[in-house]
């Protein structure tokens, strides 16, 4: 299965100079926050595959205008064609607004939902976040702080991958793609094509 990731940054090869031969063999599209609902719409438009997104800390429209025909997976534990995703949206609390979070709240989020994971045999395939993980690409300002609950689900469940944004790349210094454990670390920055 081939895997578009996108995430904060609209990329000029998706929309400006969009070639459909290019993008031809996508098979499921996802989206680590931080994109507005027009440029979703039109990549959705243009792929007309599955699409599903966890909101970003800039996403504060979704709260009442979520993006149409996006599946959404924050908070949510979704099996798709048998790949069992697990979705978060949001970045640490650094000031007033949604999609924004202390590390106890999302810890919380987390305990809801483990019920709904064990559902799934207690299985993770792939990990949907908008902020990094602790010390995974994550960085020291309180914004781009990563949330440690992530690193604990990433060692409890070893997801195949763990999909992030929020630390964008062309200021970060970061790496695209890394390893923690068994658990390929992709981050969505622009745009990533990648086989599942």
């Amino acid at each position: 299965m081939k895997i578009l990731l996108i995430s904060d940054k609209p990329s000029p090869v998706l929309y400006d100079y969009y070639d459909p031969a290019s993008f031809r063999h996508v098979d499921l599209v996802i989206s680590c926050g931080d994109l507005n609902a027009d440029y979703l719409d039109f990549v959705m438009s243009m792929l007309n595959v599955p699409c599903y997104y966890v909101p970003g800390n800039h996403d504060t429209s979704f709260v009442s205008d979520p993006p149409a025909g996006w599946e959404p997976l924050d908070g949510r534990v979704i099996s798709h064609e048998g790949i069992v995703m697990v979705g978060f949206g949001g970045s640490m609390r650094y000031r007033c607004g949604p999609y924004q979070y202390t590390e106890a709240e999302m810890t919380w989020r987390y305990l809801k939902m483990k019920q709904k994971i064990w559902r799934k045999k207690g299985k993770i395939d792939i990990l949907v976040t908008h902020a990094p993980a602790f010390q995974l690409n994550d960085l020291n300002d309180r914004a781009h702080r990563g949330f440690r609950i992530f690193r604990k689900i990433i060692d409890v469940y070893r997801p195949k991958y763990f999909l992030h944004g929020h630390v964008h790349l062309d200021y970060a210094g970061k790496p695209r793609r890394t390893r923690h454990g068994e658990t390929v670390v992709i981050n969505g920055f622009g745009y990533y094509l990648f086989d599942y």
